[in-house]
């Protein structure tokens, strides 16, 4: 967490200081329970540590649109320590150890060292852009590029967290899930993944995603990686 905060804002002995000793309880969570649930009142704030997790809303009929997925060094959270309410479901996607830290302490952090706020306010500055991506995505890109897409953000942003290998990386989504991050059916995703492969842009084995032709994927998906500012991260 303080390597990753130190890419938002130049901080210093004392912030690195602070960050490291807030403290936090670990926790595990098994895959579709919930780290947060909608209307709930925020007391801890959650750092995954290890696995995937992601934000969801449900519709009054029980429609669900997943709005974004979030990988260790993520806070999924950090809005509720302003805010207080949940106004969205954070669900476990895998198997998740996290730190639950106390609301009360950031907001601390945040009023006695100003350089930590900032590092907070850039880091959630950041999830607003991936946001305006996904409504971009779901709004205007047709099926087999939405899915394209997707799968490119996923191999930028897990390729910094050093969750990728060399030839790929494990993609543990059902197309259940994957329809609900992109506004299709199982069947249309279905469809979508197959020409993907038919076209040699990408190779599924079970839940790992190879891409043979990084550029060509990109080129297909209209993917630019200016919205996710890994330029923050590099």
């Amino acid at each position: 967490m303080v390597r990753k905060l130190e890419k938002r804002a130049p901080l210093d002995d004392f912030d690195r200081e602070a960050l490291a000793s807030l403290s936090f309880r670990r926790k595990i969570y098994e895959p579709s329970s919930y780290l947060v649930r909608e209307g709930t009142l925020a007391e801890e704030i959650t750092l995954i540590l290890e696995g995937l997790v992601y934000r969801q809303k449900l519709t009054q009929e029980g429609s669900r649109q997943i709005v974004s997925v979030h990988m260790p060094g993520d806070f999924v959270d950090l809005e509720n320590s302003l805010l207080r309410v949940a106004d969205h479901n954070v669900q476990a996607l895998t198997r998740c150890e996290v730190a639950a830290i106390p609301v009360r302490e950031i907001i601390a952090l945040i009023d006695t060292h100003p350089r930590v706020g900032r590092a907070l306010w850039v880091d959630t500055l950041i999830d607003a852009s991936i946001y305006r991506e996904w409504i971009m995505n779901v709004g205007r890109r047709p099926a087999k590029q939405r899915l394209a897409h997707l799968l490119c953000e996923f191999a930028a942003r897990l390729r910094v967290a050093g969750l990728t290998r060399e030839d790929g990386y494990r993609l543990p989504m059902t197309q259940e899930q994957l329809g609900d991050a992109t506004g299709l059916t199982s069947v249309h995703v279905n469809r979508s993944l197959k020409a993907l492969e038919a076209d040699n842009l990408i190779v599924r084995r079970r839940q790992f995603v190879s891409i043979p032709d990084w550029e060509r994927l990109r080129q297909a998906s209209g993917f630019s990686g200016l919205y996710l500012h890994l330029d923050q991260e590099a």
